[in-house]
């Protein structure tokens, strides 16, 4: 999980974010405590803080006096919307742009990703084509 190539906290808080995303950590349940992340991931409580406080600051968490940290109501149509967004403006933006230098309207590239997703499905993977069953 640990990655040297991106701060510590931010890779707590992405970490956190997958877990409610993937429904493993589900709304108004309790997250785990600065002191638990840091244990398990081995750095220091801060740091773990630091990506919490994050996701507080987003609305992602709450906090309950006295029993810790919650996932708050919503926060997985939240964190959904923003990685959406985040796809559409690191994939499907340059996508669209080289489709227009090449002459690519939308039906050709709904074509193509319809194609390639086939092409990436077990039912029709190279090693299966072909095989009597």
């Amino acid at each position: 999980m640990i990655d040297d190539g991106r701060a510590l906290f931010l890779q707590i808080a992405e970490s956190v974010e997958d877990s409610i995303v993937d429904g493993s950590l589900a709304e108004e349940t309790r997250a785990p405590s600065t002191n638990e992340l840091a244990a398990f991931h081995r750095i220091n409580p801060a740091t773990a803080a630091k990506g919490i406080t994050m996701l507080v600051d987003k609305g992602v968490l709450y906090k309950r006096r006295g029993i810790g940290m919650f996932v708050a109501s919503g926060a997985r149509d939240t964190l959904l919307r923003e990685r959406r967004t985040a796809f559409a403006d690191r994939f499907v933006e340059p996508l669209l742009a080289e489709a227009r230098t090449l002459g690519l309207g939308p039906d050709d590239l709904a074509d193509l990703i319809r194609e390639r997703a086939q092409l990436a499905s077990p039912t029709s993977s190279p090693r299966t084509e072909g095989v009597a069953r």
